[in-house]
């Protein structure tokens, strides 16, 4: 598609990202403080057709990036929730960061790039609002990188400057360079790694906010923090297939229209820049975890119990958790569940919950919580 279309989508793109609507009514959880200047930063909620409209320019977005990686490198690699993925110089160039393993690898199939594109990942800085990565652009300097501290160069020194993104890009250049033929064309890559607690690194950036709105809400830390890095790695660019956003991967017209309406007593729903802020998504997973646990699964008698189908109604929803245990009846399946231990109840939607996903999921927020208690997250 010609770039002209593609500057044409990214103006479309420049309001909210707001889809469709979920329904039903529930009491409010925790404090309703929003302010003016919170309600200015929502941005217009707009009509039917403004939101359809956003929605398609997205789609349209994502599906051009889609086709020029294709054309350039024979593959759809795109961005997801626990990988970072931007391309540059006409597609020629990208990066990749892993923040699962901690892994960072950028390929060019133009060698004279290359050194530019290991500097702009090392100072990349955390600004949703900039960096776009369904197109080609080029990244914005000048804020703290968001791999600060998470890299070290080859003094074992963070990486805050150009000078010394720079300094560090020749050296890999000199000692890591990997070639290799392609159908596209000869690829020069290099690879290094982010520190040994990447992860612990990124944790910390968050404690305030986690401890600030599990307060607000009423909602155990360990469970916030198991849910984020079960969900992003604590990767604050993350974005899904299935249009979930930032660190708690919200869904706008599904969790985050819930917790607008029923939460924050706001109209419609919030935009994808609005849940790219931290304090935003955090403040928004939270109350959703909240929202579950005091409306939707309040009749779950045992704490135990009610844990585990929270965990599990925050991926697969309410409705599939209910469904795990009666297929019919939400009031039989809250009676089956009553009825049965918690260990039992974790058998079930771990083995019997209708989505795959939502039985993994369970195991690996459950294994996260543990870790916190253990000191490792």
């Amino acid at each position: 598609m010609p770039r002209l279309c593609t500057l044409i989508l990214l103006t479309a793109l420049s309001s909210p990202l707001i889809t469709a609507c979920s329904s039903g009514q529930a009491n409010s959880h925790g404090a309703n403080y929003v302010t003016n200047a919170a309600l200015e930063e929502l941005g217009p909620v707009g009509n039917a057709m403004d939101r359809e409209k956003d929605v398609i320019a997205f789609e349209a977005l994502v599906r051009i990036l889609i086709k020029e990686a294709r054309v350039a490198w024979g593959d759809e690699k795109k961005a997801s929730s626990k990988e970072y993925v931007k391309y540059t110089n006409h597609y020629r160039t990208r990066v990749f960061v892993d923040f699962d393993s901690g892994k960072v690898h950028v390929e060019t199939q133009d060698r004279s790039d290359l050194r530019k594109a290991i500097a702009a990942i090392l100072l990349t800085p955390y600004a949703p609002d900039q960096v776009d990565l369904f197109s080609d652009r080029d990244v914005p300097v000048g804020e703290q990188p968001m791999l600060y501290g998470q890299v070290l160069d080859h003094e074992k020194q963070p990486i805050r400057w150009q000078w010394r993104a720079l300094r560090y890009a020749d050296y890999l250049i000199q000692n890591q360079l990997t070639t290799r033929r392609s159908p596209k064309g000869r690829i020069y890559a290099v690879d290094f790694e982010l520190v040994e607690d990447h992860l612990s690194q990124r944790q910390y950036q968050y404690a305030s906010l986690v401890r600030k709105y599990a307060r607000i809400y009423d909602v155990e830390e360990s469970l916030i923090y198991a849910v984020i890095r079960t969900e992003s790695s604590f990767n604050p660019y993350a974005v899904s297939s299935s249009n979930a956003y930032g660190l708690m991967q919200i869904i706008p017209k599904t969790a985050g229209r819930d917790v607008f309406e029923r939460v924050k007593k706001l109209p419609g729903q919030p935009s994808k820049n609005w849940l790219f802020q931290p304090h935003n998504n955090i403040d928004t997973g939270t109350a959703y975890l909240s929202l579950l646990e005091n409306h939707y699964l309040k009749q779950i008698r045992d704490p135990l119990s009610r844990k585990y189908t929270i965990i599990s109604a925050y991926n697969g929803g309410a409705g599939n958790v209910f469904a795990t245990f009666d297929r019919n009846s939400r009031d039989r399946a809250i009676q089956k569940i009553n009825g049965l231990k918690p260990n039992q109840v974790y058998w079930a939607l771990t083995q019997k919950h209708p989505r795959g996903e939502s039985r993994r999921y369970l195991e690996k927020v459950s294994t996260a919580q543990k870790d916190f208690y253990q000191g490792n997250i």
